[in-house]
């Protein structure tokens, strides 16, 4: 069987421990990997994960260029880095070309570290430019561990930028919007709406979890961990642990992410 988590982080190897120790005095959560690459490919050859996606944060417009060379250098048959635009990038359009023209498959937004509402009009041009570009995004939907409860990212915003924008290629983190699932019950189970599924278990009921998968589009649902925030293996046994169809499983686990990536 293969896996593709669909979330996951890592960091440069110069800044990796700063990094982590930084996070995880935020979140108050103890990291399960040091950040580094090769802690994560060590994972994944543990865990028989097939691929990761790397998920990207740019906390300021200038690190684009930084983060774009990281990810090329990184990228292999294993590892898909996501970029990253800050939403006050002067030259984000220009930008999103950019990274359609290196051959990457879309960006990670983060509206915690990135200080934005999603459905703010201010980033209207970066979703447009997504679309024009056919590249897919990945967005941190709900509340974070290390933040306020702030209303920035909630299921409510969510439907307000794919129904703004229904070519958008969204992918929610975090069954949909994290600590924020009875709103995501009511607005986004059920539609066409990717979702990965990181940080749910452990947070909400295993048979909730489950009842939320079943009633929602089979092919829409991705698997995820972000690690190294948590365990890939755990995180694999948890969700056969539902007790799902094979054929379901196989979706979550790759063939709904290989399709999404083409």
């Amino acid at each position: 069987m293969q896996i593709i988590d669909f979330h996951t982080h890592a960091f440069p190897d110069e800044i990796a421990e700063r990094a982590i120790k930084k996070l995880e005095e935020n979140s108050k959560v103890k990291a399960v990997l040091n950040g580094t690459l090769d802690d994560l490919l060590r994972s994944m050859d543990k865990n028989h994960v097939t691929k990761s996606v790397i998920c990207n944060i740019a906390t300021r417009p200038e690190q684009f260029n930084s983060i774009l060379k990281w990810s090329d250098k990184i990228r292999s048959d294993r590892i898909i880095p996501l970029p990253s635009i800050h939403p006050e990038d002067k030259n984000l359009k220009e930008h999103i070309r950019l990274i359609k023209k290196e051959g990457f498959y879309g960006i990670k937004m983060h509206p915690f570290y990135q200080d934005f509402a999603i459905d703010d009009e201010k980033v209207y041009p970066i979703y447009e430019a997504l679309i024009e570009n056919d590249l897919l995004i990945v967005m941190h939907c709900g509340y974070d561990i290390a933040f306020p409860e702030w209303n920035i990212a909630s299921p409510s915003r969510i439907m307000n930028v794919i129904n703004h924008f229904p070519k958008l290629k969204f992918v929610a983190t975090h069954l949909g919007a994290w600590k924020q699932w009875d709103e995501v019950e009511k607005l986004m189970i059920g539609k066409p709406i990717y979702m990965e599924i990181s940080f749910s278990f452990g947070w909400i009921p295993d048979e909730k979890i489950k009842e939320l998968i079943l009633k929602h589009p089979e092919n829409y649902i991705l698997f995820g961990t972000d690690s190294p925030w948590a365990d890939q293996g755990k995180e694999i046994e948890n969700l056969k642990k539902l007790g799902l169809s094979e054929e379901l499983l196989d979706k979550i686990y790759y063939i709904n992410a290989e399709i999404l990536l083409k």
